[in-house]
């Protein structure tokens, strides 16, 4: 893609987040979302292959039914209560409606079957954009109108995403679909505490989106798109799937890691809130993910191909993107002992 072409579409995503993320007014809100989107397009479909163009279609076409479910719920309100802004969501059928918008926008169950597809379809430097700097707006969306959400229909939905989430992901050998269906989960956790302790939902955000950049960045570093493709990665830059091993453990919530932080404390508010049997549910189906997080780590650390041939192993490597991978990784894998200067700070 033509460096310039990049620079704008990189120049407007930026715009768009900060428009959204920075409104009050809904209207402002809906076009800072309609930026990003137009913005995302091309870069998915840069590679030009038919996959990347059917994922662009599918992206496309989710996003302007949310945006426009968006708009339809702001409008309802509006015309009900005379306030267009964000915060003053007051009337419960435009309360409804922009839940089921930002699940579509986020990919929370049921609207969660665009978002696979479009990762698989999308290089991995994109998929990482799709994956964290994209849900930024949407969660930012649900963090301001959260105290007027209906707190029973988000917690079936974080359920049945962490659900889902996990049970899809456990049969897949694309690495791409994996994340996808461990980003759906990880949603299902954000949006379980979302009406109980907003600024814990961004908390998860944050650690979610660090640990997602060290494995796509990682992933993108040693090319891996599939299972297989992972197995002999081993032989060439073992210090890097060392870390990337490390990566996916704490994306999987072990305990000694940075992925432990958010579910620890998320638990903990959910039974501070009469919650115990969510929190219980939640917890038993963040081992679906588990499962596949491991089959992952297998894959990067533990198995080798047969007959490798032998070479110099790549133990220090030039690349600019591996200092951003170091910074990373160390963050993924140990901010658990200062947590309690972490979660004050959000």
């Amino acid at each position: 893609m033509n460096p310039q072409a990049k620079l704008i579409f990189t120049i407007s995503l930026v715009l768009g987040t900060a428009i959204t993320t920075s409104s009050n007014h809904w209207i402002m809100a809906w076009a800072g979302l309609e930026i990003n989107t137009l913005a995302i397009l091309p870069l998915i479909s840069k590679s030009h292959h038919p996959r990347a163009i059917e994922a662009a279609t599918k992206y496309f076409l989710v996003q302007a039914t949310a945006s426009t479910l968006l708009l339809f719920s702001s409008m309802t309100n509006a015309w009900y209560t005379g306030q267009w802004d964000i915060t003053q969501l007051t009337h419960p059928i435009s309360c409804l409606i922009l839940t089921s918008a930002i699940a579509m926008k986020l990919g929370l169950v049921p609207f969660h079957f665009w978002f696979p597809e479009v990762l698989q379809g999308a290089p991995l430097t994109t998929g990482l954009l799709l994956a964290t700097v994209m849900k930024f707006p949407p969660i930012t969306l649900f963090f301001l109108t959260s105290h007027s959400l209906n707190p029973t229909l988000l917690t079936c939905m974080a359920i049945l995403s962490a659900a889902l989430g996990g049970w899809m992901g456990l049969n897949q050998t694309q690495i791409r679909k994996i994340l996808a269906f461990s980003s759906i989960a990880h949603l299902g956790w954000m949006t379980i505490i979302i009406s109980f302790d907003p600024k814990l939902t961004l908390l998860n955000f944050y650690i979610y989106s660090l640990m997602t950049a060290a494995t796509f960045l990682a992933l993108n570093s040693i090319k891996a798109l599939k299972l297989t493709t992972l197995m002999t990665t081993w032989t060439k830059t073992p210090s890097l799937n060392a870390m990337l091993f490390l990566t996916l453990l704490s994306l999987a919530g072990l305990p000694p890691l940075t992925g432990f932080l958010p579910k620890w404390l998320i638990i903990q508010e959910l039974t501070k809130q009469s919650m115990a049997p969510a929190a219980t549910v939640i917890s038993l189906l963040s081992l679906l993910g588990l499962f596949f997080y491991l089959r992952l780590a297998y894959c990067t650390t533990i198995t080798l191909p047969p007959h490798t041939t032998n070479h110099m192993k790549q133990w220090h490597t030039n690349k600019p993107t591996h200092i951003t991978i170091a910074i990373l990784t160390t963050l993924s894998t140990m901010l658990l002992p200062i947590s309690p200067l972490i979660y004050p700070l959000s």
